[in-house]
């Protein structure tokens, strides 16, 4: 019994460590990973585990270790801040895959990216013609950005000298049928109002799962009750 809550007190502090870690090192490390990251996230993998699961090693070594790992690997991006050549070197450099619409097979070769990944994803961008693109990039995080010819470019309203519209950070009202009052206050509503505009509609707040006002201040509902009698899934 005493090795089974040894096990579970282990696990709930390396739980804890690893979120409060993630805080420390900030939104960068959950997100599409540089090299830094990477190395960073399967030390730290590592490290957890063993502070959970291994019983020979003691936990204040394996805290240390995190507090170690966690502690270099902010100095790390306080360089790689600092320090463009650093920089380079600890989390990678973009590199070009495709120039003036022609693919550079050294540049490939050099960072062992094939062809059928580069297809994926292009197609990943909604493109399927090579003949599309003027640039492409491999980023530091593995991802892909692509520039594509200007012919092939979306028209954007500047182009077409159209007015622009005043936008407006979208404000969730209700989730999962729950009032969030404090963004009705933050952003000068009151929940009359916003059952005035459910009455228009003939619903009331409790029929809805999830409310929003959209970026051109647009009320966007979404019911309980959706009405659909033959969903095309259903799980």
């Amino acid at each position: 019994m005493q090795a089974h809550m040894d096990i579970v007190l282990r696990t709930v502090v390396a739980m804890i460590m690893l979120l409060v870690i993630a805080k420390i090192l900030g939104k960068q490390t959950i997100s599409n990973l540089t090299f830094h990251d990477f190395v960073t996230g399967i030390i730290l993998g590592s490290l957890a585990a063993n502070l959970a699961f291994n019983k020979d090693l003691k936990s204040s070594y394996m805290i240390m270790a995190l507090i170690v790992i966690t502690a270099t690997s902010f100095l790390l991006s306080i360089i790689a801040i600092k320090s463009r050549r650093m920089r380079s070197w600890i989390s990678g450099s973009p590199t070009v895959l495709i120039e003036n619409g022609k693919i550079l097979e050294g540049n490939m070769k050099k960072v062992r990216y094939s062809l059928d990944s580069l297809d994926q994803a292009l197609r990943e961008k909604e493109i399927f013609n090579l003949e599309v693109v003027e640039y492409a990039v491999l980023e530091d995080n593995g991802m892909v950005s692509v520039l594509k010819k200007q012919e092939y470019q979306y028209v954007t309203r500047k182009d077409l000298k159209l007015l622009s519209v005043p936008q407006s950070f979208p404000v969730e009202l209700i989730m999962d049928g729950v009032l969030i009052e404090e963004n009705l206050e933050n952003n000068g509503l009151t929940k009359e109002w916003l059952e005035s505009e459910l009455r228009r509609k003939g619903k009331r707040i409790s029929d809805v799962f999830y409310g929003v006002r959209g970026t051109q201040r647009q009320l966007v509902f979404d019911y309980y009750e959706d009405g659909i009698n033959k969903p095309i899934d259903k799980e």
